[in-house]
């Protein structure tokens, strides 16, 4: 197998410009959190005992030399450390992991490697480390500015330590992002909007606004059901949503995705492989992967508990429950979703390839007319501003 050399070897190339194009990312999921957040439903577990790192890089590495078999050779456009609560990993684990990448696949100097971390598991000293094992673009988990919502969302963290993990981000990695929810319980437009402000004054680059969603099967969920969480309707979340586009376009920070803002140059690389629909190898307990072969994608995904999955692992070299091959109508599909999302938009050629059909004339002159969507010349087409409001409408109406 060829030998790269490794991201840890090129920390501080500078970061290679967007192309447009789809790219290949890799996604490693690290799945354990100090606690389970009340509203989350990822693939996150609790464990009271310290976790065998080195046992589970081992398993890493060998599920990922599983899936560079199924890949072929490719050049990784992004890499993605993604939980759970990454920041919990000692920097070891990190250098090791993205060591393990590039002996698998071609990485070149300048990528954007991106670790998602929760302010309660900062400390400068294994913030270097990560940055010193090549990392070079961070994700906060901030979630709120202020402390009585933080309780609330059963965060581990206060405003102090968010504000302390910010500064530390905005030294050590040349790139930083954080979340935010909002339309939560009794919060006013005027509230969010103060909060958004005061978010943007961070010298932050990129910024992910989630609305609060209730999940089934999270504490949020059996809440709400018995009235006793109440989030805001639908009219004051619109509402929520169009004072958030108005403040970040105004601040420089414009929405390149429904929950998703950044300055020019800023986006997220490997979230526009997603949105583009280009491929990316799934590593780790319920990691999903889409990779192209031939005609088909094969849509991959990984046993979602921790113990079973690493079993699984030192069993049978991955994790791998399910292989789906995905024929052309189901990736066109699949593309018009994630591409909708986008304020760049659809590549209709590339659409119409997949397809094998045109956009039903009737039903673009409908959404075309009541301005949901727009023509971005002969090549793409896009959601309005208002038409992201009502996004899975705009998505089924097209794909029939």
């Amino acid at each position: 197998m060829d030998n790269f050399d490794t991201p840890s070897t090129s920390r501080d190339a500078a970061l290679l410009p967007d192309t447009g194009e789809p790219g290949f990312g890799v996604y490693v999921h690290w799945p354990f959190c100090a606690a389970k957040c009340p509203y989350c439903d990822f693939n996150s577990h609790v464990r009271h005992q310290p976790v065998d790192q080195e046992r589970f890089t081992s398993a890493f590495l060998t599920e990922m030399a599983a899936v560079r078999s199924m890949s072929g050779p490719k050049t990784v456009t992004s890499i993605f450390l993604g939980g759970g609560t990454p920041s919990l990993m000692k920097p070891e684990t990190v250098s090791a992991i993205l060591d393990g990448i590039a002996r698998h696949w071609h990485v070149p100097d300048g990528i954007e490697i991106t670790m998602e971390a929760n302010p309660s598991s900062v400390e400068a000293e294994r913030f270097r480390g990560y940055r010193a094992a090549g990392v070079n673009r961070v994700s906060l988990g901030v979630q709120a500015l202020n402390d009585r919502d933080l309780k609330f969302l059963g965060r581990l963290h206060d405003v102090a330590d968010a504000l302390k993990a910010i500064r530390l981000a905005r030294d050590i990695f040349p790139r930083m992002s954080f979340d935010l929810i909002y339309a939560r319980p009794e919060q006013t437009v005027e509230e969010w909007e103060k909060e958004l402000k005061e978010a943007i004054s961070y010298a932050v680059d990129h910024l992910s606004l989630y609305q609060l969603t209730i999940e089934e099967g999270t504490p949020f969920y059996g809440l709400h059901k018995a009235g006793k969480l109440i989030v805001p309707d639908g009219e004051q979340s619109a509402l929520l949503y169009e004072a958030t586009q108005e403040i970040t376009a105004r601040e420089g920070m414009p929405a390149y995705e429904v929950s998703n803002h950044a300055r020019p140059g800023a986006e997220s690389r490997h979230n526009l492989t997603y949105w583009r629909y280009g491929d990316y190898a799934g590593i780790g307990p319920g990691a999903h992967g889409r990779l192209t072969r031939g005609p088909e994608k094969l849509a991959t995904a990984t046993e979602r508990k921790p113990e079973t999955w690493l079993d699984m692992v030192e069993r049978d070299g991955h994790g791998i429950l399910d292989e789906e091959r995905l024929g052309f109508e189901e990736q066109s599909d699949e593309l018009l979703l994630m591409g909708l999302r986008l304020r760049e938009g659809v590549d209709l050629a590339r659409w119409q390839q997949l397809s094998g059909r045109d956009l039903d004339p009737k039903r673009e002159e409908f959404l075309l007319e009541h301005k949901f969507i727009e023509r971005i010349g002969n090549s793409r087409l896009r959601c309005t501003p208002s038409g992201m409001l009502i996004l899975d409408s705009v998505v089924a109406d097209l794909a029939c």
